[in-house]
């Protein structure tokens, strides 16, 4: 799997491939991280990549032409064939939201080359020409695209057999299926008592039935509070049983008698 990224400060990826757990799979070549600054790739002394827009306005925009040589660069560099070529994702605000089936498809993937805008944005027409996806951290705008590029490249590589200290671990997070799409319950450890918070009794009872069925509720009950609508599309993939919509019930009547 390889990951190759176009970006004006390839310095900011230096930290973040050689830090944490993650720096695992980096390091160990499971996932390929290569960086291209368009600044080689454009004309002049100054190496411009930018200039004004058409018809005014604020700020300045990404020429098309120092993007699109450093594409064809990755392209021969990779020496992608058009049937199989490495797509193109740009990180943009107007994109699609990156969310745990996208990081499930990416990691399975050969890779991508990730674009890494600034300014106001990239000249269209390098966009319609090249650009194959395009995707959002969120409703908001960042001043580049390095911070959703490496929060994709995070979540890719965590998934990687062997980088995760404990294989099970990504399979109890928020939003993965083996928690049918829900989030994931509060965590608890030592010691049991801290300024005068207990750790709830169910998981320290050596039950193991009574501690999922907390875990399970509190599954709910989190889902329920923070992202109502998880529980509408489990309940549309069947994913809910019979004792989870009674539950859910429960809680639900519980908000409404302390309303």
């Amino acid at each position: 799997m390889r990951f190759d990224v176009i970006t004006l400060f390839p310095e900011l990826f230096s930290p973040f491939l050689t830090s944490g757990v993650t720096r695992r799979a980096f390091g160990q070549g499971l996932v390929k991280v290569k960086l291209w600054n368009p600044r080689d790739y454009a004309d002049g002394s100054y190496r411009r990549v930018d200039d004004r827009p058409f018809g005014g306005g604020p700020g300045m925009v990404m020429m098309a032409e120092p993007l699109a040589r450093c594409l064809e660069a990755i392209r021969a560099d990779r020496q992608d064939a058009d049937a199989d070529r490495a797509p193109a994702v740009l990180f943009s605000p107007i994109g699609q939201p990156l969310n745990h089936a996208a990081v499930e498809h990416w990691s399975s993937s050969s890779g991508a080359v990730l674009i890494c805008g600034r300014y106001e944005g990239l000249d269209q027409r390098f966009i319609d020409t090249f650009v194959d996806y395009q995707i959002s951290l969120g409703d908001f705008v960042l001043s580049g695209g390095e911070i959703p590029a490496m929060a994709l490249l995070d979540a890719v590589a965590r998934l990687q057999p062997g980088v995760l200290n404990d294989e099970g671990s990504h399979q109890m997070d928020s939003f993965n299926l083996a928690l049918d799409g829900l989030l994931d319950c509060p965590h608890y450890t030592r010691p049991e008592n801290w300024r005068g918070l207990a750790t709830p009794q169910e998981l320290l009872s050596g039950n193991h039935a009574s501690i999922e069925r907390w875990r399970r509720e509190k599954r709910l009950a989190l889902t329920l509070a923070q992202r109502p609508e998880l529980l509408e599309q489990a309940d549309l993939q069947g994913k809910l049983a019979e004792k989870d919509k009674a539950c859910l019930a429960s809680l639900a009547s519980n908000v409404r008698a302390k309303r």
